[in-house]
C-alpha cells in the first residue's frame, strides 16, 4: 500500500522493503521517550511482526523517511497503535495527524472494535480520532518483565 498526501510531497507506505530500519531503530533507541534504549534487534523484530507504516518525504526517486507508526494486531478484533513519530524538523504540518488517519483507515484494521495506545503527551492528537481514557481501567492488567 502507498498513499500520497493530497497537498504535500509526502507519502505513506506499508511496504516493509522501503522502511529505513536503521533510521527507525536509531530514533526509537536514542530519541523517543517510550523506547529509549530498546535494543535494535528487538525494534527490528517488532517492525517485522507488525503492520508497519513508513512516512516519507520526496519523490519515489528521491525519498527520505521522516516518520513511522505500527499496529500490533490480529486484524480481526484488536489492534495496538505503537511507536508513532514524525522527526522534529517535519512537525507542525499535520503529518502526524495524517499518518494516524491513514493507519486507522487501513483496510486490515478499519473495522476493528478496539484499538488501544499509550501516550504521555499526544492525547489531543488521538482524541481527534475518538480515543478516550479507559472507560473501565479496573478491568485492564499488564505484565511487565525485565529484559535479561
Amino acid at each position: 500500500m502507498r498513499i500520497s498526501h493530497p497537498a504535500l510531497d509526502y507519502f505513506i507506505t506499508t511496504n516493509q522493503d522501503w522502511l529505513d530500519q536503521l533510521f527507525i531503530c536509531d530514533y526509537l533507541h536514542n530519541t523517543s521517550y517510550w523506547a529509549k534504549g530498546r535494543p535494535y534487534d528487538v525494534i527490528q523484530k517488532s517492525i517485522h511482526n507488525s503492520l508497519s507504516f513508513g512516512l516519507f518525504k520526496g519523490s519515489p526517486s528521491n525519498e527520505k523517511q521522516i516518520g513511522f507508526a505500527r499496529l500490533v494486531t490480529d486484524q480481526a478484533t484488536f489492534a495496538y497503535l505503537a511507536d508513532v513519530f514524525v522527526v522534529e524538523g517535519e512537525r507542525g504540518r499535520g503529518l502526524g495527524k495524517w499518518m494516524v488517519e491513514v493507519v486507522l483507515s487501513h483496510p486490515a484494521v478499519s473495522d476493528i472494535k478496539r484499538v488501544m495506545l499509550a501516550t504521555n503527551d499526544a492525547h489531543d492528537l488521538y482524541a481527534q480520532f475518538g480515543f478516550t481514557s479507559l472507560q473501565t481501567p479496573e478491568k485492564m492488567m499488564e505484565l511487565k518483565r525485565q529484559r535479561p
